[in-house]
C-alpha cells in the first residue's frame, strides 16, 4: 500500500490530521511548506461551546527571532526559527525558544506538546491573574490532577 496520498494531506489545516509524533491531543492546525507550522490542542472543544477558542492551548513555529515583526524574517532566508507556546492570546506557556533550522523548531514543538500531554508543564503557573474556574476546567480535560 502506498502512502504517497496520504502523505501530501498528513499536514493539511482543511483535515486536522495529526503526524504520527505528536500526541494524539494535538493536530497540526497550519503547515505552510517550508515556513510556519501551527500546532493546536484539542481544537474539538475549544470551540466556544466548551472552552473558549482563543483559550486553545497553541504551539507556533515560524522563521525570526522572538518579539520581532514577522517582516523581519523571509521564509526559506532566516537562520533562525522560533517556537513559542501560547495558552492564550497573551499567555505564554514557556518562553519562546529558537532553533537553527525549520526542522529542530518543528522537533522542539513536538517535545513541548508531548511535555504538555504528559502533564509536565506549569499552565496554572503561567497566569499572573488566576483564573481558577478556568484552570480546574483544563485539569479535568487534561487528567492533571489537582496540583495541591
Amino acid at each position: 500500500m502506498s502512502d504517497g496520498d496520504e502523505s501530501s494531506d498528513a499536514d493539511s489545516p482543511e483535515t486536522g490530521d495529526t503526524e504520527p509524533d505528536l500526541p494524539e491531543e494535538w493536530t497540526v492546525w497550519n503547515d505552510e511548506p517550508g515556513g510556519r507550522r501551527i500546532l493546536a490542542y484539542r481544537p474539538d472543544v475549544f470551540d466556544a461551546d466548551q472552552f473558549p477558542a482563543a483559550c486553545m492551548p497553541t504551539l507556533y513555529v515560524a522563521a525570526g527571532q522572538p518579539n520581532r515583526p514577522a517582516s523581519e524574517a523571509e521564509y526559506g532566508r532566516t537562520n533562525v526559527w522560533r517556537v513559542e507556546f501560547f495558552l492564550e492570546p497573551e499567555v505564554e506557556l514557556v518562553p519562546a525558544r529558537t532553533r537553527d533550522t525549520r526542522e529542530e523548531a518543528i522537533a522542539e514543538a513536538r517535545d513541548l506538546a508531548a511535555e504538555f500531554a504528559r502533564g509536565e508543564l506549569d499552565y496554572r503557573g503561567a497566569y499572573q491573574v488566576p483564573r481558577e474556574e478556568y484552570l480546574d476546567e483544563l485539569d479535568e480535560l487534561t487528567g492533571r490532577a489537582d496540583p495541591e
